[in-house]
């Protein structure tokens, strides 16, 4: 039984959010996110806060609201506040810079790899061996930041490779003779 859904959200001061049917869409000054509510969760908009409710009494329409719930609350925390992803390179020579919209890394491959930034996300280097993916969307930022930690997983001997800030990577013992 989902109690999440339980739970109001709060609307902060500049955050406008519209409903229409099953439609959401929530504007602020980090950006604009829209997303289409779930068939079986209704979703109620009262003095300044927003509240989800299954419209059945079904196992799956109260798990639902949940997720619903927390998508929503999401949206407004991202058009408010905003999402950051940190990344952090370690190896010898391994470097990263940004170039408009491309995002240049030096993962000790025979050739520079180059990635282009999606749009709704912005990415800030602010030394040569750490990236800041920054967005008003948690899951398009959680992405991004997965896709460039994929060039160059950290690996378990030395360490070398992409990891995200708060990640600990379990090191293992080389082979012995």
């Amino acid at each position: 039984m989902s109690r999440i859904a339980n739970k109001p959200i709060p609307v902060p001061q500049g955050v406008e959010i519209k409903l229409q049917g099953q439609d959401i869409a929530v504007k602020g000054p980090k950006g604009n996110l829209s997303w289409q509510v779930h068939d079986t969760v209704e979703v109620i908009m009262e003095d300044g806060v927003v509240r989800v409710r299954p419209r059945i009494e079904a196992k799956q329409a109260v798990a639902m609201a949940g997720t619903m719930r927390a998508l929503i609350n999401n949206m407004v925390t991202g058009v408010s506040q905003g999402f950051e992803k940190k990344l952090l390179l370690q190896g010898v020579g391994y470097r990263a810079q940004v170039q408009g919209r491309k995002l240049n890394l030096t993962l000790g491959f025979s050739h520079p790899v180059v990635y282009e930034v999606p749009e709704g996300i912005t990415i800030e280097t602010p030394s040569q061996t750490e990236i800041v993916v920054k967005g008003a969307d948690k899951q398009k930022v959680g992405q991004v930041a997965a896709e460039i930690r994929a060039f160059r997983p950290p690996e378990p001997y030395k360490g070398k490779g992409i990891r995200y800030a708060d990640e600990h990577v379990v090191r293992k013992e080389a082979k012995k003779k």
